[in-house]
């Protein structure tokens, strides 16, 4: 939200009053407490009137700072909150001087400077991170008439858009930002990836992959300075990144109060650690789900006879497939979300999913939150008070997806309980699997049953739909079986994964828009990310395809999907192209064979919150050259991956400064510190696994296997790539159930590499350098020789 006119002036019907003076400053055991004024003091006549702001410093987890500003203390208690995991009992370190005071926690910590000049800076260590001086803190008042000028101008769009807020009071902060600092997050954006120069509105939008809306927006960013900034709000919390005052981060709230919390680390892994800690870890998906996923297709035709013409397809080309879904019209058009299958293309929904998990799939089906009118619950929802309402009492309806469509009110208990019902009469015919659909197209003018803020619950529903669907599948499934496909979230919606990018274009521009969505989710705490593989939208010529299907299977989650047209690979050799199957079973067999590291990467995403799919600069924090790369990523611990993105079959690329790099498929090296420009042909799309490291593979074939869920020791290779002398490697191998299996370390000595590992009853391989022995059962260390 911009105000400022220049830096001089504040735009007209605007009134900004910064903090000048820590006039007051106390301390308790556990916070410093400031009552910051906009002037200096000079005399007790100046103490007359305000406004001024109440300013809390605290910590209520390691390495984290909470600022709370309040302007009026006297509102409503209406407002919804994220549930973060903060102790109310932990206590900072709190030292006072003459002239400052500080407040550390972990390694973290706020400097405040009691002087007639405003500063407030924050460090990591001896590390400076950010701060506030002169004209950062604020309180801005509009002009009465200016804003009802301009809430007359939106009024025909209120119900999706957002009211401004009718009490005309914004708190605003702005932190201070180096030269050649970078800035990413804000959860789900398709525009450029280094935010500075962008203005972001966390406003939670079914505007597609194209725009600079999108469907899962989170109040919170990294730097590349190694800290994190998470603004605790679900209201459209406005950012400016260096585009208003161009060497600041602007963010402003609307109201009385505004409170953030600055996240310091080592590293950008680390700050995501911490701020996992704080908002909540990823869930960690069953196995099964990193399989194949193969869609109906959104508005195309199917049955049970299309639906077994696709399965037969994949089998008969040997193309694993784990997950089978079905879209919208498994229900009666006009009847979402009645829950019941279309009897007319679906006689025995029971016996057919019985037929799909005999032949060894897990089955998904497409919900939304919205009711019809000619769905049978309309009027049970309606008569019970589930339903989200309208300001007099009466249901809110809306036309926009069905016609009289209402919408859950997920704050009413009972109307969670019974959407959980409505779930698990699902689950007891066989579905695994719910893909939550929409949940961003939420209106402000209305209700809820809690009596919650409609316009601060618009970003927030989205969370308590997820939220309610998860744990049916918990309560149902167990803690571990769980899986959504969602579109929409907020902060914290990384506890229930996976999540997907939406509807994208089937063309080269949408592959990497999408890859962008999804490096700024993951920036932004989120652990798994998927895609529409071949595009939702329209249907890609079979060169694009082939690119996609590589891309989706070398993401953390791969599901074939898309609008009007379907997604099976067979119907892209129509245009005399005959790779598109081949090209889909190379990258899905190569998935299953990586599934031993795969897994174990990610176990460690649920278990210390570092994304499995990742930026460069997340993993690569003090490589300069990385900061604006966006065009490649981390895929787990070890192995980076090139997309190809064109038509000339050109992948461009840089390797991080720290070793030789090993391309996996074709065993070429790249020397770190450097750009390459390489020409691929569909099955050579760069895998490349990082030095000094280990990567397990299973004995995964698609002559014998059909799922991802086997053995992952048994027969299994650890691969060590690029082991400098005095250099260990190690990985992890798990079980498909989670239970570590044993730990495998690599050193080398001179020209020798030992390998040592706990002992099992099965046997593996190790290789290294092209040379392999066989860690036999029993052992707990081989030797290779090169």
């Amino acid at each position: 939200m911009k105000v400022a006119d220049g830096f001089w002036l504040s735009k007209k019907g605007y009134e900004v009053n910064y903090a000048s003076q820590a006039y007051k400053v106390e301390t308790t055991e556990n916070a410093i407490k400031v009552l910051a004024t906009p002037y200096t003091v000079m005399n007790r006549g100046m103490t007359l009137g305000g406004p001024n702001l109440e300013i809390t410093y605290s910590s209520t987890c390691e390495n984290t700072i909470k600022v709370h500003i309040d302007h009026y203390r006297g509102g409503l208690d209406n407002i919804p909150r994220f549930e973060l995991n903060e102790d109310p009992n932990f206590k900072p370190v709190i030292n006072r001087s003459e002239d400052s005071v500080e407040l550390i926690s972990g390694d973290t910590k706020v400097v405040i400077r009691i002087a007639d000049d405003w500063d407030v800076q924050f460090y990591y260590k001896d590390r400076h991170l950010t701060g506030g001086a002169w004209r950062s803190t604020s309180i801005i008042h509009e002009n009465q008439f200016h804003a009802n000028a301009r809430m007359e101008l939106q009024e025909d769009d209120q119900d999706f858009n957002y009211p401004q807020d009718p009490n005309r009071t914004y708190i605003r902060e702005q932190l201070k930002t180096d030269i050649g600092e970078c800035i990413y997050g804000f959860g789900e954006k398709f525009t450029p990836f280094v935010k500075n120069g962008q203005v972001v509105e966390i406003w939670n939008s079914d505007g597609g992959t194209c725009s600079d809306q999108s469907y899962k927006n989170i109040p919170f960013y990294i730097s590349s300075k190694s800290y994190g900034v998470f603004v605790n709000s679900s209201d459209k919390v406005s950012f400016e990144v260096n585009s208003d005052t161009v060497s600041k981060v602007t963010f402003t709230q609307p109201g009385e109060e505004l409170e953030y919390f600055i996240i310091g680390g080592e590293n950008l892994e680390d700050v995501l650690k911490h701020y996992t800690d704080l908002t909540g870890k990823p869930s960690l998906p069953p196995a099964y789900t990193f399989g194949l996923w193969l869609s109906t297709s959104f508005t195309t035709s199917y049955d049970e006879e299309t639906v077994t013409s696709f399965i037969d397809g994949m089998k008969d080309r040997k193309i694993p497939l784990q997950v089978f879904h079905f879209d919208c019209f498994w229900m009666k058009e006009y009847e979402w979300c009645n829950f019941e299958w279309d009897k007319d293309m679906f006689p025995d929904p029971e016996g057919l999913l019985k037929r799909l998990h005999d032949r060894g799939l897990e089955i998904c089906v497409w919900i939304n939150s919205y009711v019809g009118q000619q769905s049978k619950l309309f009027d049970i929802g309606k008569e019970k008070g589930y339903f989200i309402k309208n300001l007099d009492g009466s249901v809110y309806q809306s036309d926009m997806w069905q016609p009289g469509m209402a919408i859950v009110d997920f704050t009413n208990p009972e109307a969670c309980e019974w959407f959980k019902g409505l779930l698990k009469k699902l689950f007891d015919m066989g579905v695994n699997n719910i893909k939550t659909d929409f949940g961003e197209r939420i209106p402000t003018k209305v209700k809820y049953f809690n009596g919650k803020d409609p316009i601060k619950m618009h970003n927030y529903y989205t969370y308590l739909y997820n939220k309610c669907v998860f744990e049916a599948l918990e309560e149902y499934y167990g803690k571990d079986k769980a899986c959504l496909f969602a579109r929409s979230a907020t902060v914290g919606g990384q506890k229930f994964p996976v999540h997907w990018g939406g509807d994208c274009y089937a063309e080269y521009s949408a592959m990497s828009e999408t890859l962008r969505g999804g490096l700024s989710l993951c920036s932004s705490g989120f652990g798994f990310f998927s895609h529409d593989m071949g595009g939702f939208e329209a249907t890609a010529p079979a060169d694009v395809y082939k690119r996609w299907c590589a891309f989706g299977l070398l993401s953390t989650h791969s599901r074939l999907h898309g609008s009007t047209s379907y997604r099976v690979p067979w119907v892209y050799d129509e245009d005399g192209d005959t790779e598109a199957c081949d090209v889909l079973r190379h990258y899905t067999v190569l998935k299953g064979r990586l599934m031993p590291y795969l897994w174990a990467q990610a176990n460690k995403t649920h278990t210390e919150g570092v994304p499995m799919m990742r930026s460069m600069i997340i993993a690569f924090s003090d490589d300069t050259a990385c900061k604006y790369l966006d065009q490649q990523y981390m895929l787990g611990d070890n192995l980076c991956i090139v997309p190809v993105m064109n038509e000339e079959g050109i992948a461009e690329f840089y390797v991080p400064d720290n070793g030789t790099w090993t391309d996996i498929q074709s065993g070429e090296t790249y020397e770190g510190g450097k750009y390459y420009t390489r020409k691929c042909d569909y099955f050579q799309t760069p895998i490349l696994a990082r030095p000094n490291s280990i990567v397990t593979y299973g004995n995964f074939d698609a002559e014998d296997k059909m799922t991802v869920v086997y053995d992952y020791l048994q027969d299994a290779e650890a691969v060590v790539y690029g082991l400098e002398d005095g250099k260990t490697a190690q990985a992890t191998i798990f079980d498909s159930e989670s239970n570590k299996i044993t730990d495998i370390t690599a050193t080398r000595n001179g020209n020798v590499i030992t390998v040592s590992y706990a002992a099992t009853d099965k046997s593996f391989k190790v290789t290294a350098e092209g040379k392999t022995v066989e860690a036999k059962a029993g052992s707990t260390s081989v030797e290779i020789t090169l």
